[in-house]
């Protein structure tokens, strides 16, 4: 589909699909409404001119693309808006600790950003985590992101997430990346929860 055809249609949502799901969420039809797309730009829009529930962005907001702290995630905060953030593993080259060869933002990886996992990596190992679980509990430092969304095709893949999300992030562990360049220095102090609560009672903060 063309960038236009897509333009057209985002259009059509804004004039014609968000009042239609907001006359059923005044009805009692529905709870809750939202959109998802991995155009930062778009839900900021949306956010802005609308009243959603929720949003979903894929891939903007990850270890490697940060783009989501701009607009849309300060406009989520302050027009009280959820937010879930999808692909953490950003295609795949942080579901591994050390790839060799992987997908990212629906294209091979370049050896730069393999070389930038690997470097994250580095800093894992000395506080004995992994880069999925890292990838993991990066968008949840956030108080507008709710959850987040992760694809599995497998029961052991099942399993290794759920044993992912539940391992508790060092806090220093963020200044350090920070400190490597690996993260946005500094990080917006706006909408930065204090901690982050795991489902084993460990608490990781920005």
């Amino acid at each position: 589909m063309s960038a236009r055809r897509r333009g057209a249609h985002f259009e059509d949502a804004l004039r014609h699909g968000y009042p239609a799901l907001a006359e059923l969420r005044a009805e009692g039809a529905v709870g809750a409404i939202g959109a998802g797309t991995y155009h930062p730009g778009k839900l900021t829009r949306l956010v802005r001119e609308t009243d959603p529930d929720v949003v979903m962005l894929s891939g903007r907001c990850t270890l490697l693309d940060h783009s989501a702290l701009d607009d849309l995630m300060p406009v989520c905060a302050e027009r009280g808006v959820s937010m879930v953030a999808a692909s953490v593993f950003d295609s795949g080259l942080l579901a591994t600790d050390r790839p060799v060869a992987a997908r990212y933002d629906y294209g091979a990886a370049t050896p730069e950003m393999v070389e930038r996992v690997h470097r994250i990596a580095d800093v894992c190992d000395a506080y004995g985590v992994t880069v999925p679980q890292v990838a993991k509990a990066f968008p949840l430092l956030h108080s507008v992101v709710a959850g987040i969304a992760v694809g599995m095709r497998t029961a052991q893949e099942v399993r290794r997430n759920v044993s992912a999300f539940a391992t508790p992030v060092p806090a220093s562990l963020w200044t350090d990346l920070r400190g490597e360049g690996l993260l946005r220095a500094p990080m917006p102090a706006a909408g930065w929860r204090a901690g982050v609560q795991s489902r084993q009672g460990a608490t990781t903060q920005p």
